[in-house]
């Protein structure tokens, strides 16, 4: 499935996947033959009938380098030129020179009769133009496509290049090559038999088609997921695994073979944009799976930075520079990735250990490709070789199961939350049953209370009805009834008043008890001027004293309900020195957020809070630090007093704050 080659393409991460696909296409081939190249020239390239495939060394061809791009088959045979090839070697065969045209000599000797043809088949996709000279006396029959050329171009139907050599027995036949590439390249190629092709086609598209169908299973499955529970991380893990679909079809040409044939200007789009994709698409993807903005807010915004940076670096390079600093600029922002899935994994996020375990294994099958780029072949076997398929597969399952460990621990985290909530609810309940109780007993009192004073009112109306004959005599005494009478109807709208006031203050207090909408809570404090009047008589219920001097004595500030100091002349309103001092927006909704805040212990998200007060979420985040704060310290200092309004007196924090405005009141009371 991969290829290995000496020098691939530079771009971007092309590079890296570029050698592991052309090792792939080997699928354990046999080792080709080796021998002393001939000094000045090539070797010929030995073809027997009892061999299926043979890699062509370096010391089988030589290279020539055309600036200019303007030699033909007949100029490249003077002798002049001929003296300019190069024996192929790890440098000499490099294409470093992207404008520049190459000639390749090559030169097979067929030994014994072949009961096969031999094909050449050239492993590098990209190849823009590609002109193949069957006849070195002439330019009959030759053979021209590319990259840049429609896939039909192409001799046969493969996702490589495949030319067929015209051989004769026990005879030398020379054979050109001119090849010209967009980017920096390398020449690597093999000879094979008809047979050796169809078992090579049969087992590499096979493994092909596995590869791509376990990419397509996580592509459906997740967007199936991401359609059912609508977690964005499942459609940025989709367009991650999409877009190194995009490199993997590029880099093995089925791309340009089954889905953009008629188009290889689509197939230049694809090399170019889809490694700075697969950066793009991973960095957004691991950046919200790992929560970096809230766990790691401002290593966040760096690492969002060196990604778009490193984004636009590879465009550039891929479009203008053409040099080898694409690879190295994947080395930065994966490095952070790593460190970031670190971090959160040690502050107690289980779930990144899967990214941590993903990073690994691609790290390690890079660092088996960067050994074999570098000569170094101790560690160079099968499983070395197509380590990076592995290493991707694995990776893109492990992503998948860590998206679902992250859902379960989310569902875990709110199960616990909910369960919390039932608790706290059913405790409200019970005091909701208590005070019911209170209130039906309170009914029975006054309904027995009523009774009592029907009965009595009966009872008196029978006495004046009696005493009717007497009423002249007895006007003194009628007038003492007249008088208890209006007593006693006095108590009665007195208590009744008593009554229906408790009542109020009943329903007032089971509203509060439980979590009502904004609208309910606005109609207990409907505008400004009532939250203030209720916070300035909770700020002063156990009477005035002036903060500067300590004087008793206040007159009404310019401010309403504000107070003015008669000795000293400061003012203090009635937000300073509270809960609310300074608050940026409307002190109705900063009571329905203090409200909901107390309510949920402090467990409320600013993102909610954000969309039930219509603020933004950095206001409401700033003020539930400053309510949770204050939640804190109630519990530590006063944690017998469990009512909302207690918060609202907190003014831990505002005495810095409160100094300067104090002093411009100060100032102001004096000179008016």
């Amino acid at each position: 499935m991969l290829r290995t080659t000496n020098s691939p393409k530079l771009s971007s991460l092309t590079y890296v996947w570029h050698w592991l696909w052309l090792s792939f296409t080997a699928l354990l081939s046999a080792t080709p033959s080796s021998g002393a190249p001939f000094l000045g020239s090539e070797q010929p390239l030995q073809v027997e009938a009892s061999r299926a495939e043979l890699f062509i060394e370096p010391h089988n061809y030589s290279v020539l380098e055309d600036p200019t791009g303007r030699l033909t088959l007949h100029d490249v045979q003077l002798p002049e030129h001929q003296a300019r090839f190069v024996l192929g070697s790890r440098t000499a065969t490099n294409m470093e020179h992207p404008g520049s045209a190459y000639w390749l000599r090559l030169n097979v000797l067929a030994k014994g009769p072949q009961p096969q043809h031999w094909y050449l088949e050239l492993f590098d996709s990209h190849l823009n133009n590609i002109i193949f000279y069957p006849d070195a006396a002439s330019e009959q029959g030759e053979v021209h496509t590319g990259a840049d050329w429609p896939f039909t171009s192409r001799p046969y139907r493969y996702k490589n290049y495949l030319m067929r050599l015209p051989l004769t027995t026990n005879q030398v036949q020379t054979y050109y090559l001119r090849l010209q590439s967009s980017s920096k390249t390398s020449f690597l190629s093999r000879l094979r038999t008809e047979q050796g092709i169809a078992e090579h086609f049969q087992t590499e598209y096979g493994l092909l088609g596995g590869f791509y169908g376990i990419l397509l299973i996580m592509v459906v499955y997740n967007f199936c997921l991401f359609f059912f529970t609508g977690e964005q991380t499942y459609l940025r893990y989709v367009g991650y695994v999409l877009s190194c679909s995009l490199v993997f079809l590029s880099e093995d040409g089925l791309g340009f073979q089954y889905l953009w044939p008629e188009y290889p200007w689509l197939n230049k789009v694809v090399e170019v944009a889809s490694p700075p994709l697969l950066l793009l698409t991973f960095g957004y993807y691991a950046r919200q799976f790992l929560d970096t903005a809230q766990r790691l807010p401002q290593y966040d915004r760096w690492l969002r930075t060196v990604i778009q940076f490193s984004v636009i670096v590879l465009l550039i390079d891929a479009l203008w520079w053409k040099t080898d600093v694409g690879i190295w600029l994947y080395t930065l922002p994966y490095g952070m990735l790593f460190y970031a899935a670190l971090r959160v994994w040690q502050r107690g996020f289980q779930p990144a250990r899967f990214i941590l375990l993903s990073h690994s294994l691609v790290a390690v099958s890079v660092l088996f490709l960067l050994l074999r780029k570098l000569g170094i072949n101790t560690f160079t076997n099968t499983y070395t070789v197509y380590s990076m398929n592995a290493a991707f597969v694995l990776e893109v399952v492990v992503l998948s199961y860590a998206l679902g460990s992250k859902i379960k621990t989310i569902q875990e985290s709110t199960l616990r939350a909910q369960h919390r909530l039932v608790k706290q609810l059913r405790k409200k309940q019970q005091v909701q049953e208590q005070l019911v109780e209170q209130l039906r007993q309170n009914e029975e009192l006054k309904d027995q209370l009523n009774s009592e004073l029907e009965e009595l009112v009966a009872q008196r109306t029978q006495e004046l009805r009696q005493q009717g004959e007497t009423i002249a005599a007895q006007n003194r005494e009628l007038l003492q009834a007249n008088g208890l009478l209006a007593l006693q109807s006095a108590a009665i709208e007195k208590l009744n008043t008593d009554l229906q006031l408790d009542l109020q203050k009943a329903q007032t207090a089971r509203v509060l008890s439980q979590e009502v909408d904004f609208g309910e809570f606005s109609q207990i404090y409907p505008d400004k001027d009532a939250c203030l009047t209720y916070l300035a008589d909770l700020k002063w219920a156990h009477g005035y004293h002036c903060r500067k001097c300590g004087h008793d004595n206040y007159c009404e500030g310019r401010e309403p309900h504000s107070r003015r100091c008669t000795r000293c002349r400061y003012v203090e309103s009635a937000t300073a020195y509270t809960l609310l001092q300074k608050c940026k927006f409307s002190i109705v909704k900063a009571f329905y957020a203090v409200f909901l805040l107390h309510t949920h212990k402090g467990n409320y998200s600013a993102q909610e809070l954000s969309r039930v007060l219509e603020l933004r979420r950095a206001t409401c985040w700033s003020f539930s630090q400053k309510v949770g704060d204050a939640i804190r310290r109630q519990a530590t200092e006063h944690p017998e007093d469990e009512s909302w309004t207690r918060l609202l007196l907190d003014d831990s924090g505002n005495e810095n704050d409160e100094s300067s405005d104090e002093t411009a009141t100060l100032t102001a009371g004096t000179s008016h």
